[in-house]
């Protein structure tokens, strides 16, 4: 059944855990993200990130997650993630996603909350939850670049003053992660974290979620944030499991291969992050 993001993260704040929002790219990614959810009956929030608009299509995102998410006996997200165009986010509100993020966060101060302010009243007035960010979540080749390159970590007081300028629903943060595949463990910084979950009564959400580390993650999922974005990991167990087979294998068995790679990552997470509580 498709929810917006609003409650499921709410009871993941009150329970002090989180949600894995694992990026799709295509039919078998989705289906096996599907399964795993259903498997152990929690919720998922499904994420098709405007960055992989020339690879799929918003109408084929939409007919895929209807295809296999509408009637599941569990909670289920779709979530656009990363939108940083207005008319693009504007289209996924009126093609049916039920959660949106508008990611402004490399704008002024200023000018992010404006865009945000818009993308709320327009995204609420159809039930539909809206994350944005605050702080930069930048990339890079190795976790000590964080903070240093595009990395700029959350301001706590910046950060309540724009949830409550915005009326978003719930906020990215940057507390040292960084977006893509990094050589090494990222540095989290813990304190910043408890500051801003002291200070914002909304769900945080961790991108960047990839390669930070088990130990990392299951911290962060117990102390403050409540959504945490998974895509390389996925996306490398995917292609592992197809390269692992033994030359001759047919396509679906190379397919199927990828398929239970991406599986048996996102398991892991659903139990890294504590979402049994």
């Amino acid at each position: 059944m498709f929810v917006n993001t609003r409650e499921m993260l709410l009871d993941a704040h009150e329970k002090h855990y989180a949600i894995p929002s694992p990026d799709y790219y295509d039919s078998h990614s989705i289906r096996a993200c599907m399964k795993v959810a259903e498997e152990l009956n929690q919720p998922v929030i499904l994420a098709y990130a405007q960055a992989h608009a020339a690879m799929m299509s918003m109408e084929e995102a939409v007919a895929f997650a209807k295809l296999y998410g509408e009637n599941s006996p569990v909670p289920v997200a779709l979530h656009l993630d990363h939108g940083q165009d207005r008319d693009f986010i504007l289209k996924a509100i009126d093609m049916g996603f039920t959660s949106v993020m508008i990611d402004a966060s490399s704008k002024p101060f200023e000018e992010n909350v404006a865009l945000t302010r818009e993308i709320v009243l327009a995204a609420h007035k159809k039930d539909i939850s809206v994350e944005a960010e605050i702080g930069h979540v930048g990339t890079g080749d190795s976790y000590s670049d964080a903070g240093h390159g595009d990395t700029i970590y959350t301001e706590v007081d910046k950060a309540a003053e724009f949830v409550m300028e915005t009326g978003v629903d719930s906020l990215a943060v940057s507390i040292g992660t960084a977006h893509g595949k990094y050589k090494g463990t990222p540095v989290i910084n813990f304190d910043r974290l408890h500051e801003l979950s002291a200070a914002i009564r909304i769900p945080l959400v961790l991108h960047g979620g990839s390669s930070s580390g088990d130990a990392n993650l299951e911290r962060c999922a117990t102390e403050g944030i409540n959504k945490i974005n998974i895509f390389t990991d996925l996306a490398e167990a995917d292609m592992n499991g197809y390269l692992s087979c033994k030359d001759g294998s047919s396509l679906y068995d190379r397919l199927f291969a990828g398929e239970e790679g991406l599986e048996a990552v996102l398991r892991r997470y659903y139990h890294v992050f504590h979402c049994d509580r």
